[in-house]
């Protein structure tokens, strides 16, 4: 469950290079080799981060910025410049790139770049290779597709409890109370204004993610207050 990164460049040795240095840091890796395909990729397949190049065949990287953030997008966006042009990196930032690179580049630095991308827009909900994805022991949380996993085994939650455990998750430690997590989900879906309503969601959240449900390690009963998530 890594972060996903879309390269968008036609020259062959440079995508290939800087896809081999990306997958050795655990990175899922979508290659493109025109402004058109990476525009269509970008749309449908929403990855975490997108390395562009300016000079494109077809339309050029300029172009698929625009159309990228005129579409909502809002994954970070590393381009590829092939001068120390100032002209390049201005119209890039001001269309909405987020950081540039002049070839020709070392890795190690693209990879800071890419790395340091990541924490700026997803932060304490990157995992180790900057995916929008919350750790704990053998319990991930992938946020942007939604999916619960202990281990090797798929855990499927209703809408609501995965929104009770997203909110938890994203703070180990911080007391929830039931009132205030009912306020948190009032806005994703109608609930019966009881506050008991959370303690039946949790209680399914349990028996679904916890080894022992009335010993949890994971989602905790804070006597006379609420709820936490254990802090790592």
């Amino acid at each position: 469950m890594s972060s996903t990164i879309l390269i968008v460049e036609d020259e062959h040795a440079v995508a290939r290079g800087i896809e081999y240095a990306l997958q050795q840091e655990g990175y899922t890796v979508v290659m493109a080799r025109s402004g058109e395909e990476g525009l269509e990729l970008a749309v449908n397949q929403a990855p975490d981060l997108v390395i562009l190049d300016v000079r494109l065949p077809g339309i050029d990287g300029f172009e698929v910025l625009r159309r990228l953030r005129t579409a909502g997008s809002r994954a970070p966006v590393l381009m590829l410049t092939a001068r120390d042009d100032e002209v390049d990196k201005v119209i890039g930032l001001e269309l909405g790139a987020d950081d540039y690179v002049t070839k020709p580049f070392g890795l190690r630095e693209l990879l800071s770049r890419v790395k340091a991308l990541l924490r700026r827009a997803y932060g304490d909900l990157a995992d180790a290779v900057g995916g929008r994805v919350i750790r704990h022991e053998d319990l991930i949380i992938d946020l942007e597709r939604r999916r619960v996993m202990r281990g090797e085994r798929r855990i499927s939650l209703t809408p609501t409890e995965f929104e009770i455990l997203r909110h938890l998750a994203s703070r180990p430690g911080r007391v929830y109370t039931r009132g205030e997590l009912l306020e948190l989900l009032r806005d994703y879906e109608a609930l019966d204004q009881d506050e008991k309503t959370i303690n039946v969601h949790i209680s399914h959240l349990r028996d679904k993610i916890e080894d022992d449900p009335t010993h949890p390690m994971f989602v905790q009963t804070i006597r006379g207050v609420g709820y936490a998530f254990a802090e790592r």
